[in-house]
């Protein structure tokens, strides 16, 4: 302890570090920042825009950089997302910061980040267009955990040959996250062609009756092939999962 004392006093370690290091969390501006959730869980903590003020998401990203050398965070808008990267300039020389406008994510990483590498594949699909923002942000999540990741769009059961002309591709992958709306069919499908695990994503399009993501949830609920469901637009929970799906397969190819 007294070496990281002297090491605040010194100004080679800030109080939030500092902070993270002795409790597991870093209090600012913005609230508490979990930065010991990565080497607790594997799953990196997450910053939710929604329900934040601009101000609290920036100061919470700014510590999270600060503690963990990286702020994920997610269901932001445009506007706060240049927020943050005005803010992550004049605060951190050579950090970078990746928006995804249609995933409404921001990635920052700073120069010295040294970001995990698993040998092992997620593969995000897609029913269609509509599915892209909780697919992308599951993409996002499971790439932050070092996963590779297998991008496959468009390939909804109402044109099924579209999924059919793609099923090499969508066996390659150590796990499979399946995004869809409406009747949420696609996952059921999937999960009886292919022998890796299969995580369904319902998403909220649709319309009338059970609408919003609702059939698609009941219909993966009720797939007749083994899947697993997470929540409607839940593409963090999925992108999760299926990360710490590919660490295990990551370990026994390791050993």
């Amino acid at each position: 302890m007294r070496e990281l004392l002297e090491r605040v006093a010194a100004g080679d370690c800030s109080p939030a570090a500092a902070e993270s290091q002795l409790r597991g969390y870093a209090t600012g501006d913005g609230g508490r920042f979990d930065a010991a959730r990565t080497s607790r869980t594997g799953i990196p903590e997450g910053i939710l825009a929604d329900g934040k003020t601009t101000a609290e998401i920036v100061a919470l990203a700014l510590d999270a950089v600060d503690a963990t050398g990286r702020a994920l965070v997610t269901r932001l808008d445009d506007e706060t997302a240049d927020a943050i990267d005005r803010a992550v300039s004049g605060e951190f020389s050579g950090a970078t910061v990746d928006h995804d406008a249609r995933a409404r994510t921001v990635v920052v990483r700073a120069l010295d980040y040294d970001p995990p590498a698993l040998d092992a594949t997620v593969g995000v699909v897609t029913a269609g267009t509509s599915d892209a923002v909780p697919a992308g942000e599951t993409a996002v999540v499971a790439g932050e955990m070092g996963a590779a990741i297998e991008r496959v769009d468009d390939v909804g059961v109402a044109g099924i040959h579209r999924l059919f002309d793609q099923l090499d591709r969508i066996r390659e992958p150590d796990v499979l996250v399946v995004a869809a709306g409406r009747e949420g069919a696609l996952p059921t499908v999937v999960a009886g062609l292919v022998d890796a695990p299969v995580i369904a994503l319902p998403v909220s399009n649709g319309y009338g009756h059970a609408g919003e993501g609702e059939a698609a949830l009941d219909g993966m609920l009720q797939s007749c092939t083994p899947l697993s469901v997470v929540n409607i637009d839940a593409g963090f929970v999925a992108g999760a999962q299926a990360g710490l799906i590919a660490r295990t397969v990551d370990r026994a190819r390791s050993d």
